[in-house]
């Protein structure tokens, strides 16, 4: 019972990500001219699909005590990036896919790097790259455009047999590659234990500077797949600051949402997943009952506001940091 109920304070903003989404999308398929059909359904998964990896990207960072704002960056530079690569046959599309997810991987290490050895603030640092991010995006695309390689775009935004969105498929492939050995590992644990408490991480004997590196430059590589997910979703790319400024920025009420504290040290990516698929069901919503698109920023914000007010209770009764943990 002691196991089970550590348990559940443990995922307790996870949970409650889950069953919002659940209900939301609920109403939405119950509402809907073709009901939960398989169309309706990959489609929402499409959009859902790449908000939530940005968000896992952002979740990580998180858990440090710090925050990206160069996600959104990144994974705009990624798309652009996989316009101009991801083409051709199969050895050569490989190769892209390989490039645009290097990239990421670079992004993320030039973030890490400037924090920990520059003493930098990461909101600071990430304000700053996610700038010059945006810059070799645009020199990449200064005009929408390029291709990708059209057969693997429509294997992964389709449908496999019986229904199921691939989308799906490749977020659940993610988390299970990325997220899930992490999170077991010795620098998963690291990484939670430098955002609950940093002084008391580096007394515990922890590589601080390793485990942090490797956060960011795993965000790095989330976004650039979400980056590339964008890529097969359109079939080109665009260097826009207005998606990269709107993904940074939603992938933190995601993150919020999914019940990942803005302090450090506790949530998943899980939780940030059914967050970022919350977020994307507001416009579903919205669109089902014909109400203005305008209305979105408004019901979003009322609930990263519910989100952040439960958060803030949780904290208001708690008499002891440690509390938060046991």
């Amino acid at each position: 019972m002691g196991d089970f109920r550590y348990w559940l304070a443990e995922n307790r903003g996870t949970l409650l990500a889950v069953l919002v989404f659940i209900v939301m999308f609920g109403i939405y398929t119950g509402n809907h001219s073709a009901g939960f059909s398989g169309m309706v359904v990959t489609t929402a998964a499409n959009k859902g699909v790449l908000l939530a990896l940005v968000a896992m990207a952002q979740t990580l960072v998180v858990l440090t005590a710090g925050i990206d704002l160069s996600v959104g960056m990144v994974f705009v530079l990624a798309n652009c990036l996989a316009s101009q690569l991801v083409v051709g046959d199969g050895l050569e599309t490989t190769f892209g896919v390989v490039v645009v997810l290097l990239a990421g991987v670079l992004c993320g290490a030039i973030n890490g790097i400037i924090v920990i050895y520059g003493r930098l603030q990461p909101i600071v640092t990430t304000l700053a790259t996610g700038a010059m991010f945006y810059g070799i995006a645009l020199w990449l695309r200064p005009i929408p455009g390029g291709d990708v390689n059209s057969d693997l775009a429509d294997a992964l935004t389709e449908q496999l047999p019986g229904g199921i969105p691939t989308s799906l498929v490749v977020l659940l492939g993610v988390v299970l590659v990325v997220w899930v050995p992490l999170r077991r590992s010795e620098i998963g644990r690291a990484i939670y234990a430098i955002g609950s408490s940093e002084p008391a991480a580096y007394m515990s004997g922890v590589n601080i500077d390793r485990a942090r590196l490797v956060a960011y430059i795993v965000s790095g590589l989330l976004s650039a797949c979400g980056g590339l997910m964008l890529t097969f979703i359109t079939y080109s790319g665009e260097a826009s600051a207005t998606i990269g400024g709107s993904y940074t920025l939603n992938s933190i009420a995601a993150v919020v949402i999914g019940g990942v504290s803005l302090f450090g040290g506790a949530g998943s990516a899980i939780g940030a997943i059914f967050g970022a698929l919350v977020l994307r069901t507001i416009g579903d919503l919205l669109f089902v009952f014909d109400f203005d698109p305008l209305w979105q920023p408004l019901f979003q914000g009322v609930i990263l506001l519910g989100a952040v007010t439960l958060g803030s209770l949780r904290l208001l009764n708690v008499k002891n940091r440690l509390d938060l943990f046991g």
